[in-house]
């Protein structure tokens, strides 16, 4: 069965969902969301306290059980690719589609970002375009702009420390 906790962070509401010891998912939820933990397993307790600890910029790396419910083969290739972006640090869509290899999947590789479903632990806010341009995020613009400026990462929209 899938449980899930909603909980306040300084960019809005989070949900994040967990089934069988992994976590499925994590998003931004807008609008009117009550915060709940009441069915919260100690996983997703854990969840939130390494989310909460992550926005306070005193944890640099998730360490929690992740599972791709859903996505292609290539999709799924792309979000552990994400993971493997070190904190503080930015990749291009070329770089990524490189890394898994089709230099020339750069947009299917930003097709698979807005896709995925575990934002933040799986860092996709830290693909930039090409010369350092900030190009898209499922959770918007300012959200990408806000975990950048977190993670002290400078572009050319002059996120700085």
């Amino acid at each position: 069965m899938k449980k899930q906790i909603v909980f306040k962070t300084p960019l809005g509401f989070m949900e994040i969902g967990e089934r069988n010891g992994f976590v499925t998912h994590a998003n931004f939820v807008d609008g009117e969301t009550p915060v709940s933990d009441n069915d919260s397993t100690l996983l997703l307790l854990e969840a939130k306290r390494q989310m909460l600890l992550f926005f306070e910029g005193k944890l640099t790396a998730f360490d929690l059980p992740l599972i791709f419910e859903e996505g292609t083969p290539f999709q799924q290739k792309v979000w552990q690719t994400l993971q493997t972006i070190p904190y503080g640090e930015t990749r291009s869509y070329q770089d990524i589609a490189r890394l898994v290899g089709n230099e020339k999947a750069c947009r299917a590789v930003g097709g698979a970002n807005n896709k995925n479903p575990i934002a933040i632990i799986v860092p996709c806010h830290r693909v930039i375009g090409a010369n350092g341009k900030m190009v898209g995020y499922g959770g918007g613009i300012d959200r990408k702009i806000y975990l950048l400026a977190l993670e002290r990462i400078m572009t050319m929209q002059g996120v700085q420390s």
